[in-house]
């Protein structure tokens, strides 16, 4: 398997993938964001565009030059861009794509601007009701302001085509799993040809994953894992949306579930035992006793610097809110790290 560190920033993965880095390498995205070139000749498909680094697209220029082979001259290089998910790191990449595709597009065929045919633009629907945290849902501040020449709309004239579960792109033979938690849209791919899913941020290639919803993205976890148990469907790498290519998926997978039910049976544990005695600690009537997000995180992380503990406070607020939802636990109030918590 790949080492993290080694990463190139195009690196052909089997004959119908070719994948890109992002050119945002960081903390959270790791080496980068992995967007893939998928497909055997032109026009191919494109999954996610990183999050809009200058950097990326003279990148993704070379690799769809080396991609194409004896291409069809009368067909655009990319006729579909699949949008995993609704993250910057995924999207804000999109509206230079566009423009990239078109201009090599004008290279190619100088004179011939009216026949260029724009690529469809693929994504799982935001829920009516739902909306994204405004201050990092970029997508429709950029969308709207698309040229309409650069992209061609869904049959309803949106931006988007609409993603559903067991859907097929006919371009690619790619098959759409939606697999929410991460985020609410969130979608893994199947790419038949390599016996690969594209997980996007659901697994990824190093560390583990972030989520909006615990046990929704257990759900999907378990469904990701089951996915393609028959014959048709099967598949044995994973392609990660940031990290090296994941050769054992399912066991991955698995290893991703236990490690969450597993920090769930210790966070129990320690909501059955004995808070210990700070005022956080007892309810305002002074009568219940609890154990706050932030106690519960110093005992579980004990082991872990301490500048990690702020981070884990979220992964354990949302592991709680999980167990509230089952009524397992009971909330006794406070707000943030100080939410007041005890055992059914």
């Amino acid at each position: 398997m790949e080492k993290l560190e080694a990463l190139a920033s195009i690196a052909r993965l089997s004959d119908h993938v070719v994948r890109v880095l992002g050119q945002n390498p960081g903390k959270f995205t790791l080496q980068g964001t992995n967007t893939y070139i998928v497909g055997k000749q032109n026009p191919y498909t494109l999954i996610d565009t990183g999050e809009g680094k200058e950097e990326y697209l003279p990148v993704l220029e070379k690799a769809l030059r080396d991609t194409v082979e004896s291409p069809n001259k009368d067909q655009p290089i990319i006729s579909d861009i699949i949008i995993s998910h609704w993250h910057h790191d995924h999207v804000e990449g999109l509206p230079g794509v566009l423009n990239l595709l078109r201009k090599m597009w004008d290279e190619q065929k100088p004179g011939y601007s009216a026949h260029y045919k724009p690529p469809r633009l693929h994504k799982f629907p935001i829920p009516t009701g739902f909306t994204p945290p405004s201050a990092f849902y970029t997508l429709p501040s950029f969308t709207e302001r698309l040229p309409k020449d650069l992209y061609t709309s869904s049959p309803d004239g949106e931006v988007f085509h609409r993603l559903h579960d067991s859907q097929i792109v006919t371009s690619s033979s790619i098959r759409v799993l939606h697999a929410p938690g991460h985020t609410v849209d969130s979608v893994c791919l199947y790419i038949p040809q390599d016996r690969a899913l594209y997980t996007a941020d659901n697994v990824l290639g190093q560390g583990t994953a972030v989520f909006e919803d615990l046990g929704v993205y257990l759900k999907s976890l378990g469904k990701m894992l089951e996915y393609g148990r028959d014959d048709e469907g099967h598949y044995d790498v994973l392609y990660p949306g940031h990290g090296p290519v994941i050769i054992e998926g399912r066991e991955v997978i698995s290893t991703y579930i236990k490690h969450r039910l597993e920090r769930e049976e210790q966070v129990l544990s320690l909501l059955k035992s004995t808070p210990p005695d700070e005022p956080a600690s007892v309810d305002a009537s002074g009568s219940e006793q609890a154990w706050t997000t932030w106690t519960l995180v110093t005992k579980l992380y004990a082991a872990y610097p301490e500048p990690l503990w702020l981070p884990a406070a979220r992964g354990i607020d949302l592991h709680l809110r999980k167990l509230e939802a089952e009524g397992r636990v009971k909330r006794l109030g406070g707000d943030g790290k100080d939410t007041r918590w005890q055992f059914v």
